[in-house]
Parts: structure tokens; C-alpha cells; sequence
């Protein structure tokens, strides 16, 4: 992974169309790095988790290219390295398994990012009519060793149609429903990396379960 952690810090050194297209040739070199590592990541969470029906890497991972068309930020490129292992791949809308490789900044984690509108009045529904289900999960003491809270942006407010006084109105104002274990660069690339990956996406998967429920309607 080191190799990939080098690009991606060379990268954002000289993010221009200029300095990448001379050296595409390393950018090829650590996206084919990063894809051999997802699909051994994908055949590893198989055997835990039966539900995840991706095949190869390329079901996963994400292009490096920025679209500047409506963002703030015109760099052309990304730089970090995504995965999302999830059933129905990257497209579908259930939780999933998420690594990010990027310099100072890489983690590990899942569950479901900016749900579709539909989904997310599920989610909330489920947690108003019985909120000890979700916290069963994240207060777990192994989940809540390795994710301390829940992670993403919060309503100021409580959401329409929804009590102000609820008394778990902090779990209902997310609007993304994720778990996320931040990593250093040693940590990635450490001997025993792929082995600690797994062990945060087995410890993230009761929140996967929970909220794949609510998605499928089971």
C-alpha cells in the first residue's frame, strides 16, 4: 500500500492534467495496486458476510477524475482511493463496506451515505417506533471501541414530522447512518493491514444488517 499512499501524496503535490498525464503511467500502476487489494477484500468479507454478491474490484472502486462542474474545488483530480463493498455494488443503495485510501486522511467503515429520501424517513421511522435496536448496535462494547459515535452531518433541528422532545432525536437527526475508524498512514502500510480492515468491517456489520433490513423492507 505504500506505493499507493506515495502516488496519491505525489498527486496532490502537482494536481494538474499536465504532471498526471506524464505520469499516468504510476497512476496505473497504483490503481492496479488498489484493485488486487478490493478484490482480495471482497473474497475475505464473502466469508463473513453471504449477503455481498460484487465479483471483482471494478463493481467497487470509484474513478479519480473530479467533476469541478458544480464544485468549490476545481482540482482535477481525486486524491484518495475509494472502495464501497456492498450487495448490488456501488450504484445500489444498500450499507456497505467502505475503505479510503489518501495520505493523512484514509479510513474504514460503512453503512450508508445521504440515503435516498424514502430510505432515510425508513431508517428514522424505525428508530422513533423502537430506537433500542439501533442502540443495541452502537453501544455495543466491541462497536463502540472501534466507533466511538456515529459518524456525519446532523439536522439542527429535529427532522419534519418528528417530536422535538423525542428522546433520541440526536439518532434521528443524521442525515447519513455510518460508522467511521479513522487510519494512519503506518497503519496502512503495516504488515497485518488487510487483517485489521477486516476485523473493523466484522465489527461494523451489525449496523450493515440493521439498516440493509429497514432497506430491503425484510
Amino acid at each position: 500500500m505504500d506505493y499507493i499512499l506515495n502516488f496519491l501524496t505525489l498527486l496532490k503535490e502537482n494536481n494538474n492534467r499536465e504532471w498526471f498525464n506524464e505520469n499516468k503511467h504510476l497512476y496505473e500502476d497504483a490503481k492496479n495496486k488498489f484493485e488486487a487489494f478490493v478484490n482480495i477484500l471482497i473474497a475475505k468479507i464473502k466469508e463473513f458476510d453471504n449477503e455481498i454478491d460484487v465479483i471483482s474490484a471494478k463493481e467497487c472502486t470509484y474513478r479519480i477524475y473530479n467533476d469541478v462542474r458544480f464544485s468549490k474545488n476545481k482540482e482535477p483530480y481525486k486524491t484518495n482511493m475509494g472502495a464501497i463493498i456492498v450487495k448490488g455494488g456501488k450504484k445500489s443503495n444498500n450499507a456497505g463496506y467502505y475503505l479510503q485510501i489518501e495520505p493523512e486522511a484514509s479510513f474504514a467503515g460503512g453503512g450508508v451515505y445521504c440515503p435516498q429520501p424514502k430510505i432515510l424517513k425508513s431508517i428514522r421511522n424505525d428508530i422513533f417506533n423502537d430506537s433500542s435496536k439501533l442502540k443495541s448496535v452502537i453501544n455495543n462494547k466491541e462497536f463502540k471501541t472501534v466507533f466511538p459515535e456515529m459518524y456525519g452531518e446532523k439536522l439542527k433541528t429535529a427532522p419534519r414530522g418528528f417530536p422535538k422532545d423525542f428522546i433520541d432525536i440526536e439518532l434521528l437527526n443524521f442525515k447519513s447512518y455510518l460508522a467511521v475508524k479513522n487510519l494512519k498512514n503506518t497503519e496502512i502500510v503495516s504488515n497485518n493491514f488487510l487483517e485489521n480492515i477486516l476485523n473493523i468491517f466484522k465489527i461494523q456489520k451489525p449496523l450493515n444488517d440493521y439498516l440493509n433490513t429497514l432497506i430491503s423492507g425484510k
